[in-house]
């Protein structure tokens, strides 16, 4: 079990350079976890995809459902309390740091390709790879 962040769900959902890597990951250990957040992020990067003409509106939809379908059932709210102190403690968005919330309250590692994350929180956040 660990938790992903948005990156490491388009990476496996959106074929580009880390696709491959992604799917080690999925392969490795496929009960990936994250916090809802995730969702609104995840449409923002099918937004960009689709405002740059990447991947057509049936295509997105398609990706999305996919990847809520892979998802569901391990999505989790955090609490604010824990967000935002983790905030007070690294340059890091409220956003990524309920990522590292989750993480840490699964006891699992946060797989990210977010450098921030990794330089805030080494005991937790680990590189995609």
């Amino acid at each position: 079990m660990i938790v992903v962040d948005t990156n490491v769900l388009a990476y496996l959902w959106l074929p580009g350079e880390r696709t491959t890597a992604a799917e080690r990951l999925l392969k490795r250990d496929p009960d990936w976890n994250a916090p809802l957040l995730w969702r609104s992020e995840f449409r923002s990067v099918l937004a960009g995809c689709l405002r740059r003409g990447d991947v057509s509106f049936e295509t997105a939809l398609e990706i999305a459902d996919g990847a809520e379908g892979q998802m569901r059932g391990r999505e989790f709210s955090v609490p604010s309390t824990q967000v935002l102190a983790r905030v007070q403690t690294s340059e890091c968005s409220a956003y990524d740091c309920e990522y590292v919330v989750l993480a840490e309250e699964l006891g699992v590692s946060l797989v990210t390709s977010d450098g921030k994350l990794l330089k805030s929180f080494p005991a937790i956040a680990r590189p995609l790879g």
